[in-house]
């Protein structure tokens, strides 16, 4: 068994060429000899979001708390609440992030590929696009 003590940092600045905005992710998890599963709270600011990205196996995101906005590439997005999960395919394009006036936090987790690569990170989510929403 491993523990983390709560005084240990585990939380990060969301890099800039992941996200858009005020993000903070804290690794929950990371894969193992025997897990390909990566885990992080992710904590946004207003209107902060992901970069478009794609999982090879997939994405699942639960809300914790706030409104997120989770949108694939040729579907309208989607507004999530605390407590809301959404299911993303493997190899989806996608973004998700905060609402333009509240706070969001989101449990992500995915898992690698065989290779060990969990996320394709692709171009920023445009203003335009974020607005169009």
């Amino acid at each position: 068994m491993t523990t983390t003590p709560i005084d240990q940092p585990t939380m990060q600045a969301g890099p800039s060429d992941w996200f858009d905005g005020v993000v903070h992710i804290d690794v929950v998890g990371t894969p193992g000899p025997a897990s390909r599963v990566m885990a992080g709270l992710v904590h946004f600011a207003p209107a902060a979001r992901t970069a478009w990205h794609t999982h090879p196996n997939g994405q699942t995101l639960y809300v914790t708390e706030g409104v997120s906005v989770v949108q694939v590439e040729g579907e309208r997005a989607q507004e999530l609440r605390a407590g809301d999960r959404v299911v993303i395919p493997a190899g989806a394009n996608h973004w998700h992030g905060a609402a333009p006036a509240r706070l969001t936090t989101q449990l992500a987790y995915q898992e690698a590929d065989a290779a060990g690569e969990h996320t394709t990170w692709g171009r920023p989510v445009t203003d335009e696009e974020y607005a169009a929403r």
